[in-house]
């Protein structure tokens, strides 16, 4: 009568530090393609490596607040930044006033 009609159905306890089933690439792998993304975005497209290398370093970083963040992910989310800021840059100079007109 103690368990009031409730049956365990497992016997013993869920894993601490795994809830979900691991699909998909692992934070380190993301750390690595986002760092990928920024160095290759400096030299071409750099207008859409930077927004994915951002994304995968952010990926990559996952929920963590404190300080333990991968040097990787860190990298590739500051590279991505700046590779995407000088893009941005480099497209308003291209595209100011009168260029290509006269």
């Amino acid at each position: 009568m103690a368990g009031f009609g409730h049956t365990r159905t497992r016997r013993t306890p869920r894993p601490r530090n795994r809830m979900w089933p691991r699909t998909g690439p692992d934070r380190a792998t993301l750390g690595i393609v986002g760092l990928v993304c920024a160095v290759a975005g400096f030299f071409v497209l750099g207008i859409v490596l930077g927004p994915a290398a951002i994304v995968c370093g952010r990926l990559a970083m996952g929920r963590r607040r404190n300080g333990s963040h991968s040097r990787p992910a860190l990298v590739a989310l500051v590279l991505g930044a700046i590779d995407t800021l000088l893009a941005i840059i480099w497209l308003a100079g291209a595209a100011s006033m009168g260029n290509g007109i006269f």
